[in-house]
């Protein structure tokens, strides 16, 4: 599968922004899906994952209750439902997928989009 994640761009603090993440070239619903974001000069690190029918999800701490991880396996699409944007969110935002369930850090997932730039200014 082909990843292809959108809808980056510059926000206001306060404001929100959704991403999407199309899949092309394989059973989308056979994978296991993630959100990472590597802002500059840090590490990656996971944002928000998505079992393959969308029926558990987790989020890191620091985006519980601001950031949405949901998927619609008939368009192969996944989103993040971003609202009140923070300036520490500012990173690139990258979608990966894996068959193998929801695995454990950014060097365990097979599959990874090109990743969309989210800019919050404060």
């Amino acid at each position: 599968v082909q990843l292809q994640a959108s809808g980056g761009g510059l926000v206001q603090a306060g404001g929100s922004l959704r991403l999407s993440c199309a899949a092309s070239g394989g059973s989308f619903s056979n994978y296991a899906m993630a959100w990472f974001r590597q802002a500059p000069g840090k590490e990656r690190e996971v944002v928000a994952t998505i079992n393959w029918n969308g029926r558990y999800t987790y989020s890191v701490d620091s985006v519980k209750g601001r950031f949405t991880i949901s998927r619609d396996n008939a368009k192969n699409i996944m989103y993040l439902e971003m609202s009140s944007l923070k300036p520490e969110d500012t990173a690139i935002y990258y979608c990966t997928a894996d068959t193998r369930g929801i695995v454990a850090g950014p060097d365990e997932w097979s599959v990874w989009g090109q990743g969309t730039l989210v800019t919050v200014s404060s």
